[in-house]
């Protein structure tokens, strides 16, 4: 058995397990009161079930913990290409088990969102105070350059999970959409990581990869689950600290640093999202946090793409970002690494140019439908 098998393994039972999660959550969501109603800004035009989140986390968690209890010392029944990894996957054990712990509590709070509303003051505390724990256990971001520091290092690392945390809730406004650009990422942060040799993270991701995949049985358009704020916080919160805590560079081996830069690449179309939204209710004399429909997915819409089509369009402008940071690590100058870098800030700078010009043949509309042709 190879890795890459194993691999799929993971994958296959997550997706499985995951889709079959989903399947009982849509049944009992609308029992506990977990139900999205139209109206307002929602473009959806019937009460869906939410709680999708809990399904992905539960499946998570499970194999996860699954994995941990076959890896454990003694275990003589695995396979060779798996015992020669098994050793050093226990010694990390704890740090995973914080992450998943933080990242539970993360999705608990979205789930109270979901259910009872909670300001934003709140849930930016909660994910702020989360993610200073993961910095205090020393989980955070190592910097290749000569102001690093602990303070530098941890605030930037707080930043960034927060920052992912919100531009994945912020990302959760179309159908499949922010399952969909989480699986993408995971996969490209799989592959990025393997580039170097790492094996624990990837993993990992492995099995968010198949619970995404499993959760979009139900989420694709049109959805009949959502996975509320409980799942958009678990998602992005849980990337946040894979990122960190997994290995993109590795120097002593000759991979260059410039891999550090993989993350941004990958995440470059949700923290353009979130960036731009942000920028528009500030100029609009509105709060950042307050609910609208100005997302990137909302003004693709504007722009004459059925929501499908825009979502799918995020799809490859995702992939064709973060393709490019495949490369990283195996650049040595400067001038090769911001090449790649280039890339990607070009490709959003032609997504933000088309976004802005006037359609000429379908007028604009806010409902999240596009408008029929003339």
């Amino acid at each position: 058995m190879t890795l890459a098998l194993v691999g799929l393994a993971i994958v296959a039972s997550s997706f499985v397990l995951s889709a079959l999660l989903s399947g009982l959550t849509r049944v009992v969501a609308p029992r506990l009161g977990f139900v999205d109603k139209p109206g307002g800004r929602k473009a959806h035009k019937a009460p869906t079930p939410l709680g999708g989140g809990v399904a992905i986390w539960l499946t998570v968690v499970l194999v996860v913990a699954g994995g941990a209890l076959a890896l454990g010392p003694g275990r003589n029944f695995l396979p060779d290409v798996l015992t020669i990894h098994a050793g050093g996957a226990w010694e990390r054990s704890g740090e995973l088990a914080l992450i998943l712990g933080l990242a539970t509590l993360i999705m608990a709070m979205g789930l109270a969102d979901d259910r009872i509303g909670l300001g934003w003051k709140l849930r930016l505390g909660v994910q702020t105070g989360l993610a200073t724990i993961l910095v205090v256990s020393g989980v955070r971001v190592t910097l290749f350059w000569p102001l690093d520091s602990v303070l530098v290092s941890g605030a930037i690392t707080v930043l960034w999970i927060v920052g992912l945390t919100n531009a994945f809730n912020f990302l959760d406004n179309m159908d499949g959409l922010a399952a969909g650009v989480g699986l993408i990422a995971a996969g490209l942060f799989v592959a990025a990581q393997v580039e170097v040799q790492g094996r624990f993270v990837p993993a990992v991701l492995l099995v968010l990869v198949g619970a995404l995949g499993g959760f979009l049985v139900h989420n694709r358009f049109p959805a009949r689950l959502f996975m509320g704020d409980a799942g958009s916080n678990f998602l992005g919160f849980l990337l946040g600290t894979l990122t960190v805590s997994g290995t993109f560079t590795r120097p002593e081996q000759g991979y260059s640093p410039y891999g550090v830069l993989t993350p941004l690449l990958v995440m470059a179309v949700p923290l353009y999202d979130t960036t731009s939204v942000i920028l528009i209710r500030i100029r609009e004399g509105r709060s950042p946090f307050e609910a609208d429909r100005s997302h990137f997915s909302h003004r693709l819409v504007d722009r004459g793409l059925t929501p499908p089509l825009a979502v799918r369009t995020i799809y490859l402008v995702t992939l064709a970002g973060g393709l490019g940071a495949l490369l990283l690590p195996r650049l040595q100058t400067p001038l090769e690494a911001g090449v790649v870098v280039g890339q990607t800030v070009c490709l959003l700078g032609v997504v933000a140019l088309l976004e802005v010009s006037v359609s000429s043949n379908r007028p604009e509309r806010r409902d999240g439908q596009a408008s029929p042709p003339h």
